[in-house]
């Protein structure tokens, strides 16, 4: 095959500060990359806007980069991925404002504002039987809360609602003009009823958003598809011309960010396997960042207390979906570092904090040396952590609990922030244990393997304590921009070149360096794990002593 006849896929995803596009081989080679920032209001703790039409903008920019130096025929498919941002748009399809100050452009509530914080609470009282997706309660990171704070808070906004999307579902939209919804959007952050292939009448009118019911939910959407599916006769012209590639190149229904590099790794091998079965079902993708997700597919639904889902079909048809996270993570580590004394020392010495991380952990081995013990790991025998400074997402679904360490000593420098960062690291990877525990005592089929993406991929002993804590291998895959190839598998699966998303993501996952557990330490993270476990029940028997009850 002649170069100018090989296909391409463009995968586009949209975070939280930036939009990015791939131009993606159908090996899953990501080829050109480009990043442009997108602009993000915060006019109060909290509260954080965006805007449509400056989001689109960004993904032309970024598109019309990655795809010059290939002919546009070559380009067949387009994917979309984008975090789960709530977009608001009046008649004609134009921006109306979620903004107290009343700025049109203004029109795209953000995944990690907090505004809707009693609208949650009204929507969790009704204790309705649909909250059994979404682990016994919807967080107020999603969409029904935030449509119940604008009908409550901005009325004029809320009357005028033509479409509210996902900003995935926005982005398939404005390429397309066909208005669809991926079910992987409405089921993870909508309370979409997957089971029944419908939206929930008696559900959105105990949320008291009755209205969004008429029409045949039209304003929510009333055509959902799943994941990898074709939308429409792909690019509109005007799309298209704004893009630099051809009209009519096939669009794909969308995933959400995280979603989309789950797709990405679910597909990759270790190097030099020959295991011809590789069940995607006993994988676990971890999106290691600011903060962590952890997803995995099951054939049989999977109800686990405390963690998302099961979500049927949403990331590949035929697959449960139930996701895990920690809200942070990267930043946690960030925190300890930054937050110790040592810091400014290692700073002036080092520069970039990622060299500081890559001190810490060459440190580390030299330091069990000097103090006789023969694994890193046995360097926190009396330090132990409960690493939930920002509350707990899974599998308490907590977020009043904080922070514990135990074993202080007065040991000072960088010896001692060694320590104490090794400890915050294993305290993670404990956090990710408990999640695979609670999901095997509600009847999970069995992992074989953890998947790492994203910032915290790159720290090898982030990498290693996950594999030895939790007993299990660890993949890293080559292609880091697995999110990107994500993307990209969905134009590539939608356009036909794969028979299907699942055969997409393993032709496109390529492969990666497997890092298996150390034996000598599992019986030393056995015991720990039960401290970890104690200072959960300890966190909230000090809660009940000072509130005054008997324990």
């Amino acid at each position: 095959m002649s170069k100018a006849s090989h296909p391409y896929f463009v995968g586009v995803d949209v975070g939280t500060g930036s939009a990015r596009a791939a131009l993606v081989a159908s090996d899953g080679r990501v080829l050109e990359q480009a990043v442009q920032e997108i602009q993000t209001w915060t006019p109060e703790p909290h509260y954080y806007e965006q805007s449509s039409e400056d989001i689109w903008r960004a993904i032309c920019q970024v598109v019309k980069h990655v795809i010059a130096g290939v002919n546009k025929s070559q380009v067949k498919g387009i994917g979309f991925d984008a975090t789960c941002s709530l977009v608001v748009l009046g008649p004609q399809g134009a921006p109306l404002t979620v903004s107290k100050s009343g700025e049109a452009e203004r029109n795209i509530i953000l995944w990690m504002d907090h505004r809707a914080e009693e609208e949650t609470a009204k929507i969790n009282a009704t204790k309705h039987p649909l909250l059994k997706y979404v682990g016994g309660q919807v967080s107020l990171e999603m969409e029904v809360p935030k449509l119940l704070w604008l009908k409550r808070n901005l009325s004029k906004t809320f009357t005028n609602i033509w479409r509210v999307f996902d900003l995935p579902d926005f982005l398939t939209w404005r390429a397309t003009d066909v208005d669809t919804r991926s079910l992987c959007s409405v089921v993870c952050k909508w309370n979409y009823d997957a089971a029944n292939n419908s939206w929930n009448k008696e559900f959105l009118k105990q949320a008291d958003l009755e209205e969004l019911t008429l029409k045949n939910f039209e304003k929510l959407g009333s055509d959902v598809q799943p994941p990898g599916r074709k939308v429409g006769k792909g690019l509109s012209a005007k799309a298209a011309a704004e893009l630099g590639l051809a009209p009519g190149t096939v669009v794909s229904t969308s995933l959400i960010d995280a979603h989309a590099g789950a797709l990405g790794m679910f597909g990759c091998r270790a190097k030099g396997s020959q295991d011809e079965k590789d069940d995607v079902q006993g994988k676990m993708a971890l999106i290691a960042g600011t903060s962590t997700c952890h997803m995995s597919i099951t054939r049989d639904a999977c109800f686990a207390q405390g963690v998302w889902g099961p979500y049927q079909d949403a990331i590949i048809p035929g697959y449960y979906l139930n996701e895990g996270g920690q809200s942070i993570a990267g930043h946690l580590l960030d925190h300890v570092l930054k937050t110790h004394e040592a810091y400014a020392e290692l700073k002036t010495k080092l520069g970039a904090d990622k060299n500081i991380y890559q001190h810490l952990n060459n440190l580390l081995p030299e330091l069990a040396a000097a103090r006789g013990i023969s694994e890193v790991s046995c360097l926190t025998q009396d330090v132990h952590v409960w690493p939930d400074l920002h509350g707990n997402r899974s599998p308490i679904a907590d977020p009043t609990l904080r922070g514990i360490i135990t074993g202080l000593d007065m040991t000072r420098g960088i010896e001692s922030l060694a320590i104490k960062y090794l400890s915050f690291v294993q305290a993670l990877a404990y956090g990710t244990r408990h999640i695979i525990e609670n999901l095997y005592q509600h009847k999970r089929a069995p992992f074989q393997t953890l998947l790492f993406c994203g910032g915290l991929a790159k720290n090898p002993l982030y990498v290693q304590c996950h594999a030895d804590i939790c007993n299990l291998p660890a993949l890293i895959p080559d292609e880091q921009e697995m999110v990107l190839v994500g993307a990209a598998a969905l134009g590539a699966a939608a356009s036909g070149h794969f028979n299907s998303l699942e055969s997409a993501s393993k032709a496109m996952g390529g492969s990666g360096q497997l890092l298996k557990p150390n034996p000598k330490t599992l019986e030393f993270h056995n015991r720990k794990y039960k401290v970890f476990l104690k200072l959960l029940e300890n966190q909230r028997q000090y809660r009940l002593i000072m509130q005054g009850e008997q324990l």
